[in-house]
Order: C-alpha cells, then sequence, then structure tokens
C-alpha cells in the first residue's frame, strides 16, 4: 500500500497551494508515483498543478444518472451496467508523466455526497496499489476521511494561517483524528502565510494550548498571489521561491518512507 498523507484545514489558508507544491517535492524527490485525490468539492487543485481536470467522479455519476432519467441506454451491447460503469469512473483518472490525478467533485441533489464518497472509495481502492504515495486534498475538516474513504492515513498535515482562530481551528479538527478511528505515524502542523516567516507570541501560545506539533513556517508571498491572479500553476514558482524552499525544508524532515 502506498504512503498516505492527508492534507486538513480550514478553507482559504492556503491547503491546496502548499498540497500541489507537496506533489510536486514527492515526485522530484522521492520519485513517485504519486496518486492525488482532490476530495475538495470546490476542486481546483488541477489548476495549482497547472493540468487540464479529467471529468470528475460526481460528473461522471450524474451524466449516468441523467441517462437513465430520460431512458435512454448509453451501454454498449453486451456489456455489463457494473463493467460500463467502471470503465466510464476510470475516465476520471487524468494520467500524467509521475503522478495521476483523481476528482471527487460533487453531484446535485440530497444524499448524493454519501454516494460520491463511495465512488472515491472505490476508486482509491481499485488505484491505490500501484502507488508509492497516495495525497489526499480535503474539504475543510476530516469529513471524507472520517467517512473511511481511504484504507489508512500514515501522515496528517493540519494547515492553518498565523491567526489564533486558525489555529483553534485546526486544533479541534486535531482532536477529530482519533475519533475518527484514525492512527496515523505522525500529526502535524504547518503554520502558511506568516508575514516574514515568522510567528508572534500569541500564535506561537495558541499552537501550545492546542497540543499541535509544528512542523514549520511558511511565509507570506505575493508572489504566490500574483501567480493566482494570474493563472500561472502555483507549482511553476521558482525553485529560490521563499515558499518552496520553506515547504520543501518542512517536508524534508518528515519521515515519508
Amino acid at each position: 500500500m502506498p504512503h498516505t498523507i492527508a492534507v486538513a484545514g480550514k478553507g482559504g489558508v492556503g491547503k491546496t497551494t502548499l498540497t500541489g507544491l507537496l506533489i510536486e517535492y514527492l515526485c522530484q524527490k522521492k520519485q513517485g508515483p504519486v496518486l492525488a485525490v482532490d476530495a475538495d468539492a470546490n476542486s481546483n487543485l488541477n489548476e495549482v498543478l497547472g493540468v487540464e481536470a479529467a471529468p470528475t467522479l460526481g460528473e461522471i455519476r450524474e451524466e449516468i444518472a441523467k441517462a437513465e432519467t430520460a431512458g435512454s441506454n448509453p451501454i454498449p451491447k453486451g456489456m455489463s451496467k457494473q463493467d460500463y460503469a467502471e470503465l466510464k469512473f476510470g475516465e476520471a483518472l487524468s494520467e500524467q508523466d509521475d503522478y495521476d490525478l483523481l476528482v471527487m467533485g460533487h453531484t446535485q441533489g440530497k444524499g448524493c455526497y454519501c454516494f460520491v464518497n463511495g465512488l472515491l472509495t472505490s476508486q482509491i481502492a481499485r488505484y491505490a496499489k500501484n502507488y508509492k504515495y497516495l495525497v489526499v486534498d480535503n474539504e475543510a475538516g476530516m469529513e471524507h476521511i472520517s467517512r473511511g474513504i481511504l484504507p489508512s492515513v500514515d501522515t496528517i498535515i493540519l494547515v492553518s494561517d498565523c491567526s489564533r482562530r486558525g489555529v483553534q481551528a485546526v486544533g479541534r479538527i486535531a482532536k477529530l483524528i482519533p475519533e475518527c478511528g484514525l492512527k496515523p505515524k505522525s500529526v502535524g502542523l504547518i503554520i502558511n502565510r506568516a508575514p516574514g516567516g515568522v510567528l508572534n507570541a500569541g500564535t506561537k501560545e495558541e499552537i501550545e494550548k492546542q497540543g499541535l506539533h509544528l512542523l514549520g513556517v511558511v511565509p507570506q508571498d505575493e508572489q504566490v498571489f500574483e501567480y493566482d491572479c494570474d493563472g500561472v500553476p502555483t507549482v511553476k514558482l521558482p525553485e529560490d521561491s521563499p515558499v518552496r524552499k520553506a515547504l520543501y525544508s518542512i517536508i524534508d524532515q518528515l519521515d515519508l518512507s
């Protein structure tokens, strides 16, 4: 089984940006291959990575459901419905040189999240054994992990901005980890977008109060903001980017074997 890394944190803290750079690190330094999973309904990991997104699991499920509702039969003659569904869901895997990307997406209607979570679970089980690393960019919390989409989690990286409220939010997420029945080898916190890459005393105090293990600090960098505004993938940041250098230094310290 792959070494599974789950990245979690509240929305708007740069979690997906760091996840994209983490994936690139694993491809460069650890020589992959990596299965990247975008488990956020508001999916944009592909934009950070600079790749065209394949149809999401949710979109494919909607396509099949609409065909059934309309009374049309898209299934080729001689193929079972189960085999057809597996074939279509296989189209959700976007294959790149060093990693592949699977996007959960969402569907319309009440109760559909559970169905798409089930699809994500089955597709991860289908592909996971082919990869050295599995990296999951989660929603703002541990919801997907708590629903059992992953067979196990080895490393959990919590991401927060440098505010007290942000640290309190990841503190609550950290408390959910044992409640979800997870037993990761390591859980650590990355503070992102810190002015000058330095934490003030109040933030340090809150980290200690929440009982969180600080892995490191990633500085605020206007270049990341400019890339986002211009639609340039974050993974194209220069090698001497303060964000890239800080994050790579943090990951170097992790046991990802």
